[in-house]
C-alpha cells in the first residue's frame, strides 16, 4: 500500500508540474498537510475514548454478554476458535460497532481481537495443531475477520451521516437506506468467499 500510495502521489505532483500548476500543488500539499494532522488527533482522541470504555465494558463483564448474545453468528464465522477464548469478546464487540456504524469505535476492538487470533495462532504452532500456519502468515480467522470487517456491514452508518451533517449535506440520513443495501451485500460476498476458501484450504 506505501508502494501503491508513494507512486500516486509522485505521478499527481508530476502531471501537476508537466500542466503548469505548481501553484496549485504547493497550496493542495499544505492543506491535505494540515487536515491530515487535525485529521490525526482527533481520531487519536476517539479511539483512546473508545479503548478506555471497552477496558470498562470488559470489567463490568458487558463484553462476556454480548458474546453470548453473537455466539451463534462468531461460532458460524468462526468454527474453530476454542470456546471462551478472549478472541470472541472483541471480535463481538467489533462487530457491534461496525453494525452501528462506528468505525473508529470499530478500531480498538479490532486490533485486540487480531492481536488474540496471532497469540491463538502461536499456542498452535507450539502444540502443532493440523491448522497452524507458519510464523509470518495470517491465519484462516485472521483472514475471515479482516474479509469480515472491511465488508463491514452497517445498520445505522452514523460516521458518515455525522460527516454529512458536517458538510452541509440537506439530509444527512438519506444515506441509511443505500447503506444497508450495499453493505448487506459486501458483507454476503464476503461470508460466502471465505466459506469457500476455507473448503478449499
Amino acid at each position: 500500500m506505501n508502494k501503491i500510495w508513494g507512486w500516486m502521489l509522485i505521478v499527481g505532483i508530476g502531471a501537476g508540474l508537466a500542466t503548469g500548476k505548481s501553484a496549485d500543488i504547493s497550496a493542495a500539499l499544505i492543506e491535505s498537510s494540515k487536515n491530515g494532522v487535525n485529521y490525526a488527533i482527533g481520531m487519536a482522541g476517539v479511539v483512546a475514548m473508545w479503548s478506555g470504555m471497552m477496558r470498562l465494558a470488559e470489567a463490568e463483564g458487558l463484553l462476556d454478554m454480548l458474546t453470548q448474545k453473537m455466539q451463534g453468528v462468531i461460532h458460524f464465522l468462526f468454527p474453530y476458535i476454542p470456546e471462551g477464548h478472549p478472541s470472541k469478546k472483541y471480535i463481538a464487540l467489533n462487530f457491534a460497532a461496525n453494525i452501528m456504524g462506528l468505525g473508529w469505535a470499530a478500531t480498538p476492538a479490532g486490533l485486540s481481537a487480531m492481536k488474540e487470533l496471532e497469540n491463538l495462532e502461536e499456542e498452535r504452532r507450539r502444540s502443532n495443531h493440523p491448522f497452524a500456519v507458519r510464523a509470518g502468515m495470517a491465519s484462516r480467522e485472521m483472514c475471515t475477520f479482516l474479509v469480515i470487517n472491511v465488508s463491514s456491514l452497517q445498520l445505522i452508518p452514523m460516521t458518515v451521516i455525522a460527516y454529512r451533517s458536517q458538510f452541509g449535506a440537506s439530509q444527512p440520513t438519506a444515506i441509511v437506506v443505500p447503506a444497508i443495501i450495499a453493505t448487506a451485500a459486501s458483507t454476503a460476498a464476503g461470508i460466502l468467499f471465505v466459506k469457500v476458501m476455507g473448503r478449499r484450504a
